[in-house]
């Protein structure tokens, strides 16, 4: 795989520099009358190059957060800040993964990265270049011309990763962007995560349902609570890097997907299934 940089720093990322700041963030949803609490005083800081994971069950939140931060959504109550500023709609200075890669069924894999280009009003001469590099840095140097019908689920995913990344975002919010693909796929996409973002420290916000993706990925896992979402319990991984497949044989991996998996049995996100009640007769 080639790589966007030539340093690779092999130590775990100091949080000294917050670059994104949550303060008592709540989000509401109102639909025919009903009133929905999805967030509740989420308080969090995100350092400046950090990889962050955030892991909790399903409807605790974690995408309505990506979105807040992305600014597709408003919060209700709270407050949201980037490099010390509060905004009030979409930002542009960010790159979005989505579970489904959300390609355009009729442009090329190099045509669907360069319409992140096209859609911002950029120079396309600027970024073709670029373009070139990111589909090379994701595998995908030899599939430039292809259309998504012809691609693996794992290079449709790919496609849109080198897409969101088209216009240098300092920041990469990726919402299960694993969550559909075979587990090799997934493995070796956590891989090329982890040295594209070696390469590049941008701020990455990773949401998954994954706890041994996220303690092999992350710098710190945030765990969810349920519904109303809130921050339960922040871990750091402190592992250094690259940390490769050999990761799962850490003790410090272990220990940690032990914490995290107990906590939700203790929360009662996951239970011990009783044998004894799937005898059928």
């Amino acid at each position: 795989m080639v790589t966007l940089a030539f340093q690779r720093p092999t130590e775990v990322v100091v949080k000294s520099d917050p670059q994104i700041v949550m303060r008592n963030v709540t989000k509401r949803f109102r639909r025919g009358g009903k009133e929905t609490l999805a967030l509740t005083d989420v308080n969090l800081e995100v350092g400046r190059g950090e990889l962050l994971a955030v892991v909790g069950p399903s409807g605790c939140g974690k995408s309505t957060l990506l979105r807040l931060v992305a600014g597709l959504l408003k919060c209700s109550a709270g407050e949201i800040l980037v490099d010390g500023e509060s905004f009030d709609q979409p930002r542009t200075d960010v790159g979005i993964v989505f579970q489904k890669p959300t390609l355009v069924d009729w442009r090329t894999v190099y045509g669907n990265v360069m319409l992140q280009a096209q859609l911002r009003g950029l120079d396309n001469a600027d970024h073709r270049d670029r373009a070139q590099l990111l589909l090379a840095a994701v595998g995908l140097q030899d599939f430039h011309d292809c259309y998504p019908y012809e691609l693996s689920g794992g290079m449709q995913q790919r496609t849109a990763i080198a897409r969101a990344l088209l216009h240098r975002p300092p920041t990469l919010l990726m919402d299960e962007p694993f969550g559909a693909l075979d587990a090799l796929t997934r493995e070796q996409l956590r891989l090329d995560l982890e040295a594209l973002w070696m390469a590049n420290r941008m701020t990455v916000i990773l949401i998954t349902h994954s706890v041994d993706e996220a303690v092999a990925l992350a710098d710190r896992v945030i765990v969810m609570s349920p519904r109303p979402g809130r921050v339960e319990q922040v871990f750091d991984v402190p592992m250094a890097r690259p940390r490769g497949l050999h990761v799962r044989k850490s003790p410090v991996f272990i220990e940690l997907v032990e914490q995290i998996t107990n906590l939700f049995l203790a929360r009662g996100v996951l239970t011990e299934t009783d044998t004894s009640k799937l005898r059928l007769g």
